[in-house]
């Protein structure tokens, strides 16, 4: 008989072990399909991990839902190979056959196709760069690049809150903490006055409080026996010397509020994490995990004996949370008690306090709050960051040099000045730039009382037989006094001046005198009426030189008894004559 052919090998389970964020983690990908495939990747993962120490578990476990993603999607398409599909049969159509499939998934122009392709890309860079041999050369091409369909990303950051919000959720966050001191400042002085329950009895809450001052929270399962002893609920008594997660969360938000910290950082924070106290300010030291090798920061923050100083804020988070680490070993800066004992309050894979925020929020009214586009306020700890930076940005007057803090300058301009809240204040300050050059090289008009003398400040000079003609009418146009008809600034010379009636406001040779204020102030009433013709932007364009002309650098000048009485002449009708006839038909 034959000798039975040797069976093949089996894969044994597939099992990634990884130590991050302080924990032993197992990711099991024995069940997906292609094993010999999420060999590798699980290989390329634990690489990953192992060249960067302080990645977060939270972008491993993205990482996975993407890799899960690909191999089935490798199985499908190749379901008589998927058993022995390795790494090295991967083509360029696998990666533009998976990106489709995930457009048509998602729909077109989400960025989640993009997001996961890339996540795969970067991990098959990695076996690349190990071993290029095994791949095909036009797949080592098709890595250059991550995905062919091109996202683009959002045109503005995130917005900060209008100001009133910001104010709103920082009063109501920062009164919230003052109850929370009390609350377990009182129940401190209940637990002086208590006597160890064992002796003197469970019947009083004094002594219970005694008891959880010395021994830490009251579980439910130690609880249960007392029921019937007046203690009423544990959760009640733990509150009374321990810090709730809801608690945490409302320090964390005036936390943020008060230093304009990353979110993320702010919930790492360490019990030690302030140092070198001097002159009224302190140092918070803290860790950024995204910014690699420069992950250490730190920033000088104001200190005091009053909560809106930053520093006083977070040593009574040291004081309240002293007795949590002292009974639970440690060394977070934010411990709270739960149903099963003290736990720590952002611990990794558990991201967001949505619920507690929620809640908190809807207690405080903040949803009644409107947001800049009109719709409710919805509390988000990334604009309230925003918000902090965006008052640090006024306050530095746009300087981004003396704004910049914790990133580049880059980085502050595009992240966290050019935001929807700046939009009025950078127009102005275009607004405010171009006056001023304008000013520079356009001087001011020229301006002569009834007697010659002269009104304006402008350095242009005025022989005798100009001002004489001024006063006199002999070279009058529509709206003042023309030094030159035939030689204007904004013609040829010889020929007459080729710009309309307006252009005299912008034109070295006008002299304006009270003889010709009451066409002026008859211009400058339709200026004002072409208001209800044209938006904002684009009146501005046509007459806001013309306007600013006239309102500053002509009427300005005049007396008030000057003014009113060419108004009165102007209301009269006596001007209307002397303004040209398509003027009128116009207005």
């Amino acid at each position: 008989m034959p000798a039975e052919p040797a069976m093949l090998p089996t894969i044994s389970p597939v099992v990634l072990r990884l130590h991050l964020d302080g924990a032993d983690r197992v990711i099991d990908l024995s069940e997906l399909p292609c094993p010999q495939l999420a060999r590798r990747f699980a290989d390329l993962v634990h690489v990953n991990a192992a060249d960067k120490p302080n990645m977060a578990w939270h972008t491993v476990t993205q990482a996975m839902m993407s890799i899960r993603k690909f191999l089935r999607f490798v199985d499908a398409a190749e379901p008589d190979n998927a058993a022995t599909f390795d790494i090295g049969d991967l083509e360029p159509d696998h990666l533009d056959g998976f990106e489709q499939a995930l457009i048509r998934t998602y729909g077109a122009g989400h960025r989640n196709p993009s997001v996961v392709v890339a996540t795969i890309v970067r991990l098959l860079r990695l076996e690349f760069d190990r071993r290029p041999e095994s791949f095909d050369p036009e797949f080592g091409e098709r890595l250059r690049f991550a995905a062919r369909e091109h996202h683009p990303r959002s045109k503005r950051p995130l917005d900060a809150y209008p100001p009133p919000v910001f104010e709103a959720i920082k009063n109501a966050a920062l009164a919230d903490v003052r109850a929370i001191q009390r609350r377990i400042q009182a129940g401190e002085a209940l637990a002086a006055a208590g006597q160890d329950p064992e002796i003197a009895g469970w019947d009083r809450v004094e002594n219970a409080l005694w008891h959880i001052d010395r021994h830490g929270p009251l579980t439910m399962a130690f609880l249960r026996p007392l029921i019937g002893k007046r203690l009423g609920n544990g959760r009640t008594l733990n509150a009374q010397l321990y810090l709730t997660r809801a608690d945490v969360c409302v320090l964390l938000v005036a936390l943020i509020c008060l230093t304009g910290m990353e979110p993320e950082c702010a919930k790492r924070l360490r019990s030690d994490c302030l140092s070198s106290p001097a002159r009224g300010f302190v140092t918070i030291n803290y860790l950024k995990r995204r910014a690699g090798s420069a992950r250490a920061k730190s920033v000088r923050i104001s200190d005091g004996g009053t909560l809106h100083h930053p520093g006083a804020l977070v040593r009574l988070a040291q004081r309240l949370t002293a007795r949590a680490r002292a009974h639970s070993g440690s060394t977070d800066l934010w411990v709270d008690h739960g149903d099963l004992g003290l736990r720590e309050t952002f611990p990794p894979g558990w991201q967001s306090p949505w619920q507690h925020l929620h809640d908190w929020q809807v207690r405080h009214g903040i949803t009644d709050l409107t947001d800049s586009d009109g719709k409710p306020v919805r509390l988000d700890l990334r604009r309230l960051r925003k918000s902090y930076k965006s008052q640090q940005y006024l306050k530095a007057a746009g300087v981004l040099s003396d704004f910049a803090s914790g990133h580049t300058t880059e980085v502050a301009a595009r992240h966290y000045a050019d935001i929807p809240a700046h939009d009025e204040l950078h127009d102005q300050a275009v607004e405010d730039g171009l006056v001023d050059a304008l000013g520079v090289t356009l001087p001011p008009p020229v301006v002569l009382d009834d007697d010659g003398a002269r009104l304006d400040d402008s350095q242009e000079t005025l022989t005798a037989q100009e001002v004489d003609a001024a006063l006199t009418r002999q070279r009058d146009v529509f709206l003042a006094s023309c030094r030159d008809f035939n030689d204007s600034p904004f013609g040829v010379r010889g020929k007459p001046c080729p710009v309309s009636l307006w252009g005299c406001f912008e034109c070295t040779n006008a002299v304006f005198t009270t003889r010709h204020l009451p066409q002026v102030l008859t211009f400058l009433d339709f200026l004002e009426r072409q208001r209800e013709e044209y938006s904002g932007p684009e009146w501005t364009i046509r007459f806001g030189l013309a306007w600013n002309r006239i309102v500053h650098g002509i009427r300005a000048k005049f007396r008030d008894e000057q003014v009113a009485t060419a108004q009165a002449v102007a209301e009269a009708g006596g001007a209307r004559l002397l303004l040209p006839p398509e003027f009128w038909s116009r207005a």
